[in-house]
């Protein structure tokens, strides 16, 4: 019959032997290292740290304008919800098709 305790004993030796080893071996190759890449990595820039964007609120008076335009647009007024920029590379897409349809081609 196979003793697990003692397994389980002669294991758990081994792995701390071989721990033991690879401490040994981790710190005699720190101990050869040069000094060198320790003072690169020491002078290396610092990461670029990018500040969260915090939308600004909206203006009153900016509020009040789009609230005209929507209600001279519909015919009444209407509460608004909310207010948001959405990006669209539509006008630089119609920009460049009437600058490059304004290029006179010769054949």
């Amino acid at each position: 019959m196979v003793d697990v305790k003692t397994d389980v004993a002669e294991a758990l030796n081994e792995m701390r032997t071989e721990l033991r080893t690879l401490s040994e071996r981790l710190a005699r190759l720190e101990a050869e290292r040069s000094p060198a890449p320790l003072a690169a990595a020491a002078k290396a820039p610092a990461p670029v740290v990018i500040p969260e964007i915090v939308p600004e609120p909206i203006p009153d008076e900016i509020l009040l304008v789009i609230s005209a335009a929507v209600a001279a647009f519909l015919g009444e007024r209407v509460p608004i919800r909310q207010v948001r920029l959405i990006s669209s590379p539509g006008w630089a897409l119609q920009g460049r098709v009437v600058i490059q349809g304004s290029h006179n081609l010769t054949r």
